[in-house]
């Protein structure tokens, strides 16, 4: 089944459960499957993607119900990722991602990682007086999506977030932008428009958010996010900057939750994962594999009385196969 654990060798939930997305990617695993092998041993201990490929291995040709990621956890301490320490699984998933693309040799599997990953969108800065406009090409890893509008209300759906997150916002008073055209501080109208969508999109939830005080806290309040998801459905007209082959692709199904559960200070990661060979879900706990149901995955939708409890945290999506 491919579901085989991770050891924690030292506070590395955070990282067994982003190697257990990753690794459980068939997608990804046959871009990581073509790398070059270095040449030196020195060079091997070294590389990222070859000792990814090196625990990949571990895990599929053993009979072991966990295999110990010690090799990979020195190759990342080389690069300056501190062991013993607790991670936010979107800024290591980010970490890990670029340390991947940048030990990968063959050009062609660079492009295939960052098509497989990579989120296309453009950024339109408009002034209201006089209707001078500029856009911006740029691409993200992730979508980071707010739990709570302007207002600090929380929001409800996974939809509602995303709505949100492409709102267009006014920039007035003391956040006017200079206008060429005008000649001074001006109101401007930011919005951002959706241009691609990559194979595997990772969605984060922004869980944790300061108070004015710059305390961090977590937000656990419920927040259910779907198995499908049409952005098709989701987005209006003007949210989307792609033509229509790109957009009839827009269909996702989740793939996998990685989850938190605990406070700022203090907490455990964990990845519920849907087999793409066998379309079960398991939970993959460190070294403890087990399967479940999607009524035990819909446990992180959070609940803002279970301070404690798992909360969905980074949600992963596949795009449907074409009919």
């Amino acid at each position: 089944t491919g579901a085989v654990g991770l050891y924690n060798v030292g506070q590395t939930c955070c990282l067994n459960s982003l190697l257990q997305v990753f690794l459980m990617n068939i997608r990804f695993t046959g871009i990581l499957r073509r790398i070059t092998v270095p040449p030196l041993a020195v060079e091997k201990r070294r590389n990222v993607p070859y000792q990814m490929l090196l625990l990949l291995e571990k895990m599929q040709c053993g009979k072991q119900k966990a295999v110990s990621p010690i090799a990979f956890t020195y190759c990342l301490s080389v690069h300056g990722v501190k062991l013993f320490v607790q991670y936010d699984a979107a800024q290591l998933f980010l970490t890990l991602w670029n340390l991947i693309k940048k030990q990968m040799k063959k050009l062609d599997l660079v492009e295939e990682l960052s098509y497989l990953y990579t989120i296309g969108v453009q950024e339109h800065l408009a002034c209201q007086k006089c209707s001078f406009e500029t856009k911006r090409n740029s691409s993200m890893l992730t979508l980071p999506l707010p739990l709570l509008d302007s207002n600090s209300h929380m929001l409800k759906t996974l939809e509602d977030c995303l709505q949100y997150f492409f709102r267009p916002e006014e920039l007035t008073d003391e956040n006017m932008c200079f206008c060429g055209q005008c000649g001074r501080k001006t109101p401007f109208l930011q919005s951002m428009k959706l241009v691609h969508l990559p194979q595997t999109l990772t969605i984060h939830l922004k869980r944790f958010c300061f108070e004015k005080s710059a305390y961090i806290h977590k937000l656990s309040h419920y927040l259910p996010f779907p198995q499908d998801l049409d952005f098709n459905a989701i987005l209006t007209e003007n949210q989307c900057g792609a033509d229509g082959n790109e957009k009839a692709g827009w269909q996702y199904e989740l793939f996998a939750v990685v989850a938190h559960s605990g406070s700022t200070s203090f907490g455990h990661y964990c990845a519920y994962i849907r087999s793409l060979t066998e379309c079960k879900w398991y939970c993959f706990n460190d070294s403890e594999v087990r399967q479940v149901s999607w009524d035990d995955v819909k446990c992180t939708y959070g609940h803002s009385s279970l301070h404690w409890g798992e909360t969905a945290y980074l949600l992963i999506y596949m795009k449907k196969r074409p009919q």
